[in-house]
């Protein structure tokens, strides 16, 4: 799509979002033209916290299903429309509300987290949501002799674990884009870049994070860049992301830290379904009643926390 073309679909994507009175919530990881047309930009937790506070009647929310739902879940008075409603989160679907309760049965004094990226079903049976920037700190406000269920990431589970110095009964999922970086891509792309940083998403595995100088949410990572001083870093995460932190950062060389970073489903919103769904004005994003009332709890004691 060539700049021409993209300047026309801003026109009148702007246009629409004066007359719904809408607002635009991107990923960090959709495409970059996704990004510089949204009101706002983030990780999860502040996409969270912006549908909640946002005074806009309608939001479009520019990510994966989960994120629509919980925006959903937070502000039931709003509409929120999703411009590719198939865009599903591989993680978040390896957890199901049923396998849980059973899990809690087999361990009724547990404490249950539950990863936001999680089905609103899977949320109305746990106790908190977190997000990857506050899991550490959910983990230190729960009683010491309480157990803790996390749901569903075991690396993001494993690390908080390890900061927090808590033990956790883990459930076995994982981010399909995150874990396929392997140890030694890292080391591949340190011997090309010797001078590079490293800066690791916590849903990456164990022994990527162990040779990263730094570990932090997606937004954790942006201040990371933005705050030091060196010349070159290696970005592990979501391709995504680069996008932003190049915007703030032209002096510095930013690297991926591999190709096969790169989230499907995240690149599914385009300019063309984000005006069709404008248009159409749905479909809207629904939540059972009783599970958004038992999931919005969760989701309010993960804002709550930061």
């Amino acid at each position: 799509m060539n700049n021409e073309t993209v300047q026309q679909y801003y026109k009148e994507i702007n246009r629409l979002k004066k007359e719904l009175n809408a607002i635009i919530l991107a990923h960090y990881y959709q495409r970059p033209e996704i990004q510089d047309i949204a009101d706002y930009v983030g990780d999860s937790f502040g996409l969270a916290r912006e549908a909640a506070s946002s005074d806009a009647e309608v939001i479009i929310f520019c990510g994966v299903h989960f994120m629509a739902e919980s925006a959903a879940i937070l502000s039931p008075e709003k509409k929120v429309y999703m411009p590719e409603p198939n865009a599903g989160c591989p993680m978040a679907e390896m957890a199901d509300a049923k396998g849980l309760r059973d899990l809690k049965k087999k361990n009724p004094d547990a404490v249950v987290v539950s990863y936001v990226n999680t089905t609103a079903a899977v949320k109305a049976e746990s106790d908190y949501c977190c997000t990857s920037s506050n899991a550490v700190k959910i983990f230190e406000q729960i009683p010491e002799d309480k157990e803790i269920i996390f749901v569903p990431d075991k690396n993001l589970g494993s690390y908080a674990a390890k900061q927090s110095g808590r033990k956790i009964i883990l459930w076995p999922g994982y981010c399909n884009t995150h874990d396929s970086l392997l140890p030694e891509d890292v080391v591949k792309r340190r011997e090309e870049y010797p001078e590079a940083v490293v800066a690791a998403h916590p849903e990456c595995r164990p022994g990527v994070l162990d040779l990263a100088d730094y570990v932090g949410s997606t937004a954790g990572m942006m201040d990371f860049v933005k705050n030091t001083n060196y010349n070159q870093y290696i970005i592990a995460t979501e391709m995504g992301l680069l996008h932003p932190i190049r915007n703030n950062n032209p002096n510095k060389e930013i690297i991926l830290a591999s190709k096969k970073l790169v989230c499907p489903n995240m690149k599914l919103t385009t300019l063309p379904k984000v005006l069709e769904v404008m248009k159409k004005q749905g479909p809207l994003i629904e939540v059972d009643e009783e599970i958004a009332k038992k999931a919005k709890l969760a989701l309010k004691r993960m804002l709550e926390v930061n």
